[in-house]
């Protein structure tokens, strides 16, 4: 009984940050206020009561239109509600009610929301990865699971690899492959979850990458010239290991070291 209520109270935390992080995702690119004005139709400009903005729940009952003039209302909303229930749901199942929950709960929300800014606008603001960067590293004083040593390894190298790869693509074809805001996201994943972690994010995320920029070079029939963002697979790629990190440690051990 205890364990559903809890499990209960983190997937509807969940979705009521994931609601929070709908305003983030529209409002930052922008440039506006995550403040004010309050939640509203897009179209009419109407206010939003509380009974229209309960998430997930809100898009259901509405069947997926404003109240007031029956705009469609953008099916990001309650999908990313929805998967910030999810990540919730899989933080406390390998967390449970922690400081490392709160922590790691923090630091999958702003990845969430920078996939889906990325995703859609081609930045990563520098509001939410700087921030993200001291923070990651304020909280490895506190965090039982890395030092503050390797949290600010992980911030030099996760900077450093990618500007160095960045420089070097830069000179090599005069075109700009990688932007600052993909370097200061590796950072800020290096903070949260310290050096350890960049070798496999930076293989992860690069084959995930490729997998689906092969796609997009097939769609977009664009060759070499294809653009896609890279944040949502480098974001990706750290809560995989976030989740799966000593499974990938072990998996390390087997193919990297030699044997004894």
């Amino acid at each position: 009984m205890t364990e559903t209520f809890y499990t209960t109270i983190c997937v509807l935390l969940g979705a009521i940050v994931g609601s929070f992080l709908n305003v983030v995702i529209i409002r930052i690119p922008q440039g506006d206020s995550i403040v004010f004005p309050s939640s509203h139709c897009p179209g009419c400009q109407t206010k939003l009561h509380w009974y229209d903005n309960i998430p997930i729940v809100s898009f259901i009952l509405l069947r997926g239109k404003c109240r007031s003039c029956n705009m469609p209302i953008s099916r990001q909303y309650p999908l990313v509600e929805l998967s910030m229930a999810v990540i919730a749901y899989a933080l406390f199942s390998g967390f449970s009610f922690s400081l490392l929950f709160a922590i790691y709960f923090i630091f999958c929300a702003a990845l969430l929301a920078i996939i889906i800014i990325d995703f859609y606008h081609q930045i990563i603001p520098d509001v939410i990865s700087l921030p993200g960067i001291l923070i990651g590293f304020a909280f490895s004083f506190i965090n039982p699971a890395i030092t503050w040593q390797s949290s600010a390894i992980g911030i030099l190298l996760g900077g450093g690899i990618l500007y160095a790869i960045a420089a070097s693509y830069y000179l090599l074809t005069k075109r700009e492959g990688m932007g600052g805001g993909d370097i200061k996201l590796l950072a800020m994943i290096g903070a949260f979850l310290g050096w350890q972690s960049l070798p496999f994010v930076i293989f992860g995320s690069s084959l995930l990458g490729s997998v689906v920029g092969i796609g997009a070079m097939l769609k977009q029939k664009k060759g070499g010239k294809t653009v896609i963002p890279y944040g949502p697979f480098l974001s990706i790629a750290a809560m995989i290991y976030l989740y799966y990190q000593q499974e990938i440690g072990k998996l390390f051990i087997m193919f990297c070291l030699p044997p004894q």
